[in-house]
Parts: structure tokens; sequence; C-alpha cells
């Protein structure tokens, strides 16, 4: 089974080790301690923890297929004549969207505006993390 110390856990999810101290210690969030007394996570619990925080509805869903929505806090705005930029942080992932000047003019895009990335791909790749990268992986009893 694959288990995260805190920082691991904070790092994954793009929040600091004290909130994630915080859900543990009001029982959100499963954690046991290893001999050294350092609390772990198991990466299933986790994962559950993940699907139910990511689980809140969001208003446009229902409207369309697309599953993959993250909101986040436009970073940057880059226009030209025809085209425009828009980066979006969202957690600790950087989304970069390229689309018509005129799409970010009517949806009044700037820095600092709340944003929604909606993602739709025929495509995806899924690399496993390089060993060292977080998750260490414990035999069970």
């Amino acid at each position: 089974m694959t288990v995260f110390r805190i920082s691991e856990a904070a790092d994954l999810l793009g929040v600091s080790t004290d909130t994630v101290r915080r859900w543990v210690d009001a029982g959100r969030l499963p954690a046991d301690r290893d001999e050294h007394g350092h609390r772990l996570i198991d990466g299933v619990d986790l994962a559950a923890f993940v699907r139910v925080q990511g689980a809140r509805p969001d208003d446009r869903a229902e409207e369309s297929s697309a599953r993959n929505r993250l909101r986040g806090i436009v970073t940057a705005v880059v226009r030209d004549a025809v085209m425009a930029q828009v980066d979006i942080q969202a957690g600790p992932f950087r989304i970069v969207s390229l689309m018509s000047r005129e799409a970010v003019d009517e949806l009044g895009l700037q820095v600092g505006s709340v944003a929604v990335a909606v993602i739709k791909s025929t495509t995806v790749v899924v690399e496993r993390a390089a060993p060292g990268t977080g998750g260490r992986t414990r035999s069970t009893p």
C-alpha cells in the first residue's frame, strides 16, 4: 500500500502542511503513525478525501459533457489583434489556454478574475511519478 507523509500529501493537494494536520486532527482525513511517531496517510484514504473535495457541484457541470473542471485565478492575459493567451492557476496547476481575443473580451477575463478551465480531451497521458517524488509503499502486516 502507498502511504504519504503530511508534507507529501500537502504538496499533492496544493495546501500547507498545517492545513493537512488540521484535517487529520479534525478527523476529516485518517492518518496512522509510524514507528517514529510521524503521521502517515494511506493513499486510498487520501484519494477518497480528494474525491469528496472534488465532488462539490459546479453550477454549469450539468450543461456540459466535460467533467474536468479546474477553478482558479487568472494570472496572466496576453492579447494581440486576433488571439489571446490566458494563464490560470488552479491549486498547484498552471493551465494555459489559447483563445480568440473576442472570447477573452466577452468573458471579461483579466488578471485576478476567477475562471474555470473546462477540459475535454480524447487523449490523456498518465505517467507514474518517479521514485522519490512522494508516496511510499508500505507492506501490510
